[in-house]
């Protein structure tokens, strides 16, 4: 580095331009990123590979491994695809190669393999010096066109091979065995489909490009695993996730009860959902009946205890019975024959993964070599636009081939014609390749090809043969003109291709689509009347009945009453906290009023640096309203806040230093809100201009406050009015405004209001019934 250059600069190999160290790290960063997204993890519209799926074929295909030929071991495939096409590492490509040829993992294996290739319980595969491989006769699909001119080919990493840039695919394969990866800043999540289905699609697409979404819908109603399982998302669910390329699929096992001696049973599940193992759902079970106790916790939770409790008190025995019988074969085993089948089931696909969710997140890289996420529709339209240019190229291939062919037969019919006088030029002839093609007016290949035959050629039957084949390559030159000619034609060709290739290939579907609602247990709860009693510090129990009179709740030495709220054993408990995340806890889960009861903290896992300022309890179709210190607010209800979540959820956006006010309850009768702030500033809006926040958020400003001051008191005014209360002169007192004297205060939203003239200098609000 000279001395004129600033610091932080580097000179580029060339010597005489720089480059600051921030654009060479995001410029290397990007090559990187570049590479990732495109030479590893997502796959090509076109054929549905991946860069190492790619190479793996091709390699495979060059070593004669068709579906005929002797397997080899995995070592030598994977030598070979290192060696010429693929500089990464043998584990990566081995773990590829054990991929697709695993039948659990792709719908459609493209590989054969023979040996240990792991299991769905995740046994890992043998080792590469173990295993053998070959083609599946599917992988034509994908190989059968390669030597037909109908993709490029480019140079492998150090120039020394050659290798396509993609596969000539005769199905879209990106949509039969899918494909998952992770790149940088994207991911790909494509689940596989039924063959015949996709194949329908594609036709008809091609048909009709102005097939509408719900008809493309019908010919491809979604995915097929390859475990089978069956899918439980509304159609109307699932053609939106294929419209848009996102969204996420719940899927579930299938079983059968089987029926055995003096009226026992017994439910064996067959079917399993994707990335779902026997042995996942045996350690869920063991899990169940034998937790472990949490972390920075002494015991067992109620909730672990519970869950314990039931499942023991339905599941007697499970076990895995899989095998080469049968691939999934799970047996649970009831508690008494006496015990709910739908029950049974219920709690099984509640608390396993036999039912869960398949991710679906269509990204991949398009025709014009971009990644991005794709709908169904242009996956097809995409794919049938690479298999018209395919198509194309082939015909085009052919054509050239068959015209060099009647170009080279034109010219052994100048010699079946004239025999003699070419035998005698060549004889006489020092140079006979130029005489020929001055004599017989023949081109450098004719006369090439004429000086190369063989004297049994010349035989009387060789002009018949001649001009058979030379008729038939001029038929076959004029079909193949047609199809280059006329779109429709070739669109025709391809249909039938298409069509021919479903017939031999396909298969029946495996996984079953059928709408049903997710599995939930709950427990019973009887619907009583109860009073939950919050105190100051946080105490939680609950009280039978309503209309116990609050003089009377005891508390811990230093803590008092926060409120009492009279609700149903049905209802839930709100908590708020300072950084306005809300957590919720059933009212039947709390503790009986014969002792204090418990801290909510122990029954919510509260943010770190966060604190319990308020709680409620009340119906989930309750009204509340929901202000800040700062004047902010917003209208919800009680189920709003509700969470199954322990660690809550964010409810209330906050600016710094800003906290929740407590919540207020909204009578239906209320029409008006009295909004006070600590400076006395008071001001009456309308309920209907405070806005009404399913999903919680900021709010917009109740009241406009000055930089000093907060707001204090936020109550619905009730149809009675306003009750004031305070104390005047050292005595309490209590005025109501209604009528006139509250409509002086009246005003629009995120006004100042004006200064509350009442008697008590400290006023309490409350609504008048």
């Amino acid at each position: 580095m000279t001395d004129t250059q600033q610091p932080g600069l580097f000179e580029t190999p060339g010597g005489d331009a720089a480059i600051t160290l921030a654009r060479y790290a995001e410029q290397a960063y990007l090559d990187y990123a570049v590479s990732v997204v495109k030479g590893r993890a997502l796959p090509e519209v076109g054929d549905g590979q991946k860069p190492v799926q790619r190479r793996i074929l091709y390699a495979m295909q060059a070593m004669g491994l068709g579906p005929a030929a002797k397997p080899v071991k995995s070592a030598r495939v994977v030598g070979d695809v290192l060696g010429k096409y693929h500089p990464h590492g043998d584990q990566a490509a081995y773990d590829a190669l054990v991929r697709m040829a695993q039948g659990f993992s792709l719908r459609y294996p493209l590989i054969d393999g023979q040996g240990n290739f792991g299991s769905r319980d995740g046994d890992g595969a043998a080792a590469m010096r173990y295993t053998e491989a070959r083609l599946t006769p599917i992988s034509r699909l994908l190989l059968d066109e390669l030597d037909e001119g109908t993709v490029d080919f480019i140079p492998n990493y150090d120039g020394s091979y050659q290798e396509p840039k993609q596969l000539p695919a005769r199905l879209p394969m990106v949509l039969l065995n899918g494909a998952s990866g992770i790149a940088v800043g994207m991911a790909t999540e494509i689940p596989p489909h039924n063959l015949r289905e996709v194949a329908q699609a594609a036709a008809a697409l091609l048909k009709d490009p102005k097939l509408s979404d719900d008809e493309l819908h019908a010919l491809l109603p979604g995915p097929d695993f390859p475990g089978g399982g069956q899918i439980i998302t509304p159609q109307a669910d699932i053609a939106q996730i294929m419209r848009t390329g996102r969204g996420s699929l719940k899927v579930r096992a299938r079983w059968t009860f089987e029926e055995m001696a003096r009226g026992q049973w017994q439910l064996v599940v067959h079917e399993l959902p994707p990335a779902t193992s026997c042995q996942k759902v045996l350690e869920e079970i063991e899990e169940l009946t034998n937790p472990k106790v949490k972390a920075g916790k002494k015991s067992l939770s109620a909730e672990q205890q519970q869950l314990k409790a039931t499942v023991l008190g339905l599941l007697d025995a499970v076990r895995d019975e899989s095998g080469k019988d049968a691939a999934v074969r799970l047996v649970f085993e009831p508690k008494t024959s006496r015990v709910d089948r739908d029950e049974f089931v219920n709690m099984l696909l509640a608390h396993t993964s036999m039912e869960s969710s398949a991710p679906v997140n269509l990204v991949m890289v398009g025709n014009d070599g971009r990644p991005r996420q794709k709908g169904l529709r242009e996956i097809l339209t995409e794919w049938l636009a690479f298999r018209t240019d395919t198509v194309t190229r082939r015909t085009r291939h052919r054509l050239d081939k068959v015209n060099d062919r009647i170009h080279v037969l034109e010219g052994r019919m100048v010699v079946y014609l004239n025999v003699d006088e070419v035998i005698k030029t060549i004889r006489e002839s020092d140079e006979p390749k130029p005489a020929l093609m001055a004599a017989f007016e023949l081109s450098d290949r004719q006369a090439e090809d004429i000086l190369e035959m063989r004297l049994r050629q010349l035989a009387r039957l060789e002009g018949f043969r001649i001009e058979k084949e030379l008729e038939e390559r001029k038929a076959e030159r004029g079909k193949l003109e047609e199809l280059l000619g006329s779109p429709a034609s070739l669109r025709r060709l391809i249909v039938r291709e298409i069509e021919a290739d479903a017939k031999q290939y396909g298969d029946e579907r495996r996984t079953l689509i059928e709408a049903a609602e997710r599995a939930s247990v709950e427990a019973r709860v009887i619907d009583e009347p109860v009073t939950v009693i919050v105190s100051q510090k946080g105490w939680l129990r609950a009280r039978q009945g309503h209309g116990h009179d609050a003089g009377l709740f005891t508390f811990k030495a230093g803590d008092a009453l926060y409120g009492a709220f009279e609700c149903r054993t049905t209802d839930a408990l709100v908590a708020l906290s300072s950084t306005g995340r809300v957590y919720s806890v059933a009212v039947n889960a709390l503790p009986s009023a014969r002792g204090d009861g418990v801290p909510v903290t122990t029954l919510i896992d509260l943010e770190p640096g966060s604190r319990i300022l308020h709680m409620i309890a009340a119906a989930a179709d309750s009204r509340w309203l929901l202000a800040t210190r700062a004047g902010l607010g917003f209208m919800t209800r009680l189920g709003d806040m509700q969470t199954r979540q322990r660690g809550g959820k964010q409810f209330m956006s906050l600016d710094d230093g800003d906290e929740p006010q407590r919540p207020v309850p909204v009578a239906p009768a209320a029409e008006s809100v009295a909004l006070l702030s600590a400076r006395g500033r008071f001001l009456v809006i309308g309920l209907d201009e405070v806005k009404v926040l399913a999903s919680g958020g900021r709010g917009t400003t109740l009241i406009d406050l000055d930089p000093k001051d907060t707001l204090e008191q936020v109550v619905p005014i009730g149809p009675g009015g306003l009750r004031v209360a305070g104390i005047y002169r050292n005595k309490p007192v209590e005025d109501v405004l209604a009528g006139p004297a509250l409509a002086v205060y009246a005003g629009k939203r995120a006004r100042k209001g004006r200064l509350l003239d009442v008697r008590p200098k400290q006023p309490v609000l409350s609504p008048v019934f």
